[in-house]
Formats: structure tokens, C-alpha cells, sequence
């Protein structure tokens, strides 16, 4: 997972596909109407061709009914899988088997076996990129940033209370640089009272209080130590904010606060900044520019212009770096081996939670192939 942001433009815009349809591969999609400089939708495979007639008077994209017309006739680079998890490894199998490099949705498999078994038959083929976009959120690839510069030193803990599962371990373990090592992981599910907020259909018509369940798990590393805080339903709602605690030898993080020791051990400290076009006079337009820490730039936004939420530039350079690998030119941004390993911490929170009682997890056949973070 590189940290470079590929702040220049490819040669050429990234030319993809998508499989399915609906909430998620709309955000593709868009980046191809928002950013086509940088990325050029060939196509998308719909089962019903009704579906895909409304795809193509939205999108203005051609439709096909198999993953092999869209292959053969749009020659993307690579194509996108939007479609539910049981029905997904069967999809990346068939576009494996036609040698086209894939970026899957999130997870790859239902469960820890169907994990395996996708891997033992399309992991040597070194096709598949997943569409994990969390490493890739600006804030952090900035914090990211600090850690390999050495801010906070030896980094032995982090605490994510922001997004679930998968998602959520996929940022304590590129928070901590841990690979494929066996975890020890122990987990409480409770119940909670909340005040619903939104979904993604918007805002409810009426609001109330539900109870909802809440996670508290730790994943321990050998000797690094993560936190998975997650109440249902936290992704955007408004009264359960972005929690990252983040601790080193040399100093530690909690949210956008870092402090860190100078080279004399006396205490430092420096928020990092967010600058944010649009604002008050600025006429530069609605975008995020740069996240900025002690007068450093950590990062600076690649799709200048775009108007891309946080997310949408996180997606979008998710496949952009997918692109660019298929290319040769740029390293793998999230191997199957890394989203397998992922999916199967994901899996051992809820288990240890429903279970009472911590679960170890084993060496799994993708270990090898996992990067570090």
C-alpha cells in the first residue's frame, strides 16, 4: 500500500468495467463523469437487459449481459465487481480465467473457507486488487505519512472507532505495519441506545431512538496492540463521530491532535490541517486541497477540481493505483492476499464476540503474499 499519491495524470485515462449495479458501482460511475481525464468507463455487465438500458441513458455507457462481451468488446484494463459477496468470487473467477486484472468489491468471499477456496484458485494468477479505499482516505494516508517519518517512533497501538469489520481492520493493520502473523482477538457485543441518523437513502422521515448493537474488540499482534470500537450504523451518522487514537515510542495521535518529542525529548505539538477551497472569499472552488502538519505537506488532493468527497478520492485512487499496476507502472494498492487476511480478522471479532471467548487466528494460505502495510 504506497503512500504515493499519484498527484500527476496517468498516460491516459485508467479504462474500466463494472460487473453489477446499485449504490456502490455508482460511485464509479461517477468518477468516470466527474474526473474523465483520469478514468474512462467502457462499459458495465447488467443480467437484465431493462437494467442496463436505464445504465446506459444515465451513465451514457454501453451495456452487456456477460463479464466475456464486456471483456472482448470495451478492452478495459480493468474491470470493477459490484455484486453481492456470495455471488463474487464466482465472477472474479471467470474474469481471472479471461486474464483481466480485477478490483473486487469488499469482501472477496462470504467466509473464511469460501476465502481459500478462492485463493487456491485464482491467487497464483496475481490479477486480483480489492476495492479497499480506507488506507487511501486523506487523513489517512497523512497520518500514515508521520508514521514513516518517524514522528511518533515505534508504533505499538492504534484504536479505530470509525468504520466495521473488514474495513476496520484493514486500517489498524496498516496503522500498526502488521502483515499475515497470527492474531489473539477478543470481543463483547452490547446494546445501545442511539438516535437514528441517516442512511444511505438520507435522512429518516421520523426519528427515534433504537437500540443498536455496539462492538469492542482487541486484536493483539504480539506485542502491538488494536482497538475496534464500532456502534451500528457509525459510518456517517452525525452523533458518532471518527475516533483514531494512534500511539508510538515517540509520541502518539488522537484525532487530528498529534504530539511528539523534539529532538531535545522536550514535548511538541501541531494539529493537522486541513485546508478546504470554497470557503468564506475563496473562489478557488469546493475542494480539498491539503492536509498539512507543522508547516509540512502529508498530502495533497490528486484529483484537483473534481469536487470528490473525502470518499470518492479515496475510491478513486483506489483505482487509479489498480489501474497503474495493471499498467506496470505502479505498486499492487490492495492484493486479495491483504483483503482475505482482512476479511478474516473481520470475522474473528464477531466470532470471539459471540463465542465469550478470544479466538486465535491461524497462518492462512495467502500469508506469504500478504504485503506490509
Amino acid at each position: 500500500m504506497p503512500l504515493d499519491q499519484g498527484s500527476e495524470a496517468p498516460r491516459g485515462p485508467i479504462r474500466f468495467g463494472v460487473v453489477g449495479y446499485g449504490w456502490r458501482a455508482d460511485f464509479y460511475f461517477r468518477l468516470a463523469r466527474l474526473v474523465p481525464d483520469r478514468f474512462q468507463c467502457v462499459g458495465a455487465v447488467t443480467r437484465k437487459a431493462e437494467v442496463g438500458e436505464r445504465l446506459e441513458r444515465e451513465w451514457n455507457i454501453p451495456t452487456y449481459r456477460r463479464p466475456e462481451d464486456l471483456v472482448s468488446s470495451g478492452a478495459p484494463e480493468v474491470v470493477v465487481t459490484s455484486v453481492p459477496r456470495e455471488a463474487n468470487p464466482d465472477v472474479i473467477r471467470a474474469l481471472v480465467g479471461l486474464d483481466t486484472a480485477v478490483l473486487s468489491e469488499t469482501p472477496p468471499a462470504e467466509d473464511a473457507d469460501g476465502m481459500r477456496r478462492l485463493w487456491a484458485d485464482v491467487g497464483a494468477a496475481d490479477l486480483v486488487q480489492v476495492a479497499e479505499q480506507h488506507p487511501y482516505l486523506p487523513v489517512v494516508v497523512a497520518v500514515r505519512s508521520l508514521i514513516e517519518q518517524g514522528v511518533l517512533g515505534d508504533v505499538t497501538s492504534a484504536q479505530v472507532s470509525w468504520t466495521h469489520d473488514y474495513h476496520a481492520t484493514a486500517l489498524l493493520r496498516t496503522l500498526l505495519g502488521v502483515r499475515a502473523e497470527p492474531a489473539r482477538v477478543s470481543a463483547v457485543h452490547t446494546t445501545t441506545p442511539v438516535l437514528e441518523g441517516p442512511d444511505r437513502g438520507g435522512w429518516p422521515d421520523v426519528q427515534r431512538v433504537q437500540d443498536v448493537v455496539h462492538t469492542l474488540s482487541i486484536l493483539d499482534f504480539a506485542g502491538r496492540t488494536g482497538v475496534y470500537d464500532f456502534t451500528d450504523g457509525q459510518w456517517f451518522h452525525p452523533w458518532r463521530r471518527r475516533h483514531l487514537i494512534l500511539r508510538g515510542s515517540r509520541g502518539e495521535i488522537v484525532g487530528n491532535d498529534v504530539i511528539w518529542a523534539g529532538e531535545d525529548g522536550r514535548p511538541l505539538s501541531a494539529p493537522i490541517v486541513r485546508r478546504h477551497l470554497g470557503l468564506d472569499g475563496n473562489l478557488e472552488g469546493a475542494d480539498l486541497d491539503t492536509l498539512s502538519w507543522a508547516g509540512r505537506v502529508l498530502y495533497r488532493n490528486p484529483y484537483p477540481g473534481a469536487r470528490l468527497s473525502d470518499e470518492e478520492i479515496a475510491i478513486a485512487t483506489c483505482l487509479e493505483r489498480t489501474g497503474l499496476w495493471r499498467r506496470g507502472e505502479a505498486a499492487a494498492p490492495y492484493p486479495l492476499a491483504d483483503a482475505c487476511q482482512d476479511h478474516l480478522l473481520g470475522l474473528a471479532v464477531h466470532e470471539a464476540a459471540e463465542r465469550g471467548a478470544p479466538v486465535t487466528t491461524a497462518v492462512e494460505p495467502w500469508a506469504d503474499a500478504v504485503r506490509l502495510p
